[in-house]
């Protein structure tokens, strides 16, 4: 099988598998089985596969071209009697999140996703939807609905690590000794909340506007799983705005411990220059060498001068430290 090409399956009128079809002859396939439905999985195809891919399906040139270069915004476009469908998928890489994009070809009797980058392998949602060849009987809308659902549904953990993530790091936050590492991982999380964002809100768009379809791309009787895909992505939505909030505030109050803390440096460092600057202005008067000053000649000037200056530096002490200057 070429390159880039995962799944090429066939489907007759019941839903049921049929065999697996040769790109280049996907064609003369669909002409002779006029009931027939071709579901075709490609992973990072290059441009010799999806230039037959057009010639087999007379797929419009601006989507292949889209198709091939990837890093598309998400959308939803019409060409002819056929639609073409970007979106961004997410998935857990240690402790990163890495997102993809699936690109996917619809007509009336043929479905086509191309997956670049990182995506989990649709391979098991594939065995879910052959399962139900009553719904598969209704053409390629339900399987469309089962790659969309799919692609939801792994946004769910990755929102629900989100929450977890962030309460560990509002832990750190309130902890005695500042870490550099929880204001930049704060930074990181909420970049990475903003482009699950950028990627889910589309996805809600897409799923109403294929509830709403009047074309016959997509049955009466699959539009509501479409309903039920924007509704998942209105709740998956809601809750990243509700963390994204969080995250704001946790990033606000982080750099106000930290300031807090600092001033609380400057302060007590403020009080010993205060406390040392007592003593050395008594002795920088005795350091002018004067010939002529009356404590000079005092037998006691000197202990009593000390002993003024004890008092007062123990007097300013106490009194800073009441005043949490030290």
């Amino acid at each position: 099988m070429a390159h880039g090409i995962i799944n090429s399956i066939a489907y007759d009128e019941q839903g049921k598998r049929i065999d697996r079809v040769e790109l280049g002859d996907s064609r003369a396939f669909l002409a002779d089985n006029p009931k027939a439905m071709l579901w075709i999985g490609l992973h990072e195809p290059d441009a010799e596969v999806l230039a037959q891919l057009q010639q087999q399906f007379d797929l419009h040139e601006l989507a292949i071209e889209d198709a091939l270069r990837a890093h598309q915004r998400p959308k939803i476009e019409a060409y002819g009697g056929q639609r073409f469908i970007v979106v961004h998928t997410a998935e857990r890489e240690g402790s990163r999140i890495v997102f993809g994009e699936t690109h996917l070809f619809i007509g009336e009797r043929f479905l086509i996703s191309v997956r670049h980058g990182p995506s989990h392998s649709y391979a098991t949602m594939r065995q879910r939807v052959e399962a139900r060849p009553q719904q598969l009987a209704h053409g390629p809308s339900y399987p469309l609905y089962a790659v969309l659902d799919f692609i939801v549904d792994n946004y769910v953990p990755i929102v629900e690590d989100f929450k977890q993530t962030l309460q560990q790091l509002e832990s750190d936050i309130f902890q005695a000794n500042y870490k550099r590492g929880t204001i930049k991982r704060l930074y990181v999380l909420k970049r990475e909340l903003i482009t699950l964002r950028l990627a889910s809100s589309p996805m809600q768009d897409i799923a109403q506007e294929l509830s709403h379809a009047t074309d016959d791309l997509v049955h009466p009787s699959i539009q509501p799983y479409f309903r039920d895909i924007a509704d998942h992505c209105t709740r998956i939505n809601e809750a990243i705005d509700a963390l994204n909030e969080l995250l704001s505030s946790a990033i606000q109050v982080n750099l106000s411990l930290v300031t807090v803390k600092q001033n609380e440096v400057v302060k007590k460092l403020a009080g010993w220059a205060a406390l040392l600057a007592l003593p050395t202005l008594v002795t920088s008067i005795y350091g002018m060498n004067f010939k002529f000053m009356p404590e000079l000649s005092l037998p006691y000037a000197y202990p009593t001068v000390v002993a003024i200056t004890v008092l007062a530096c123990v007097k300013l002490h106490s009194t800073l430290k009441r005043a949490g200057w030290m």
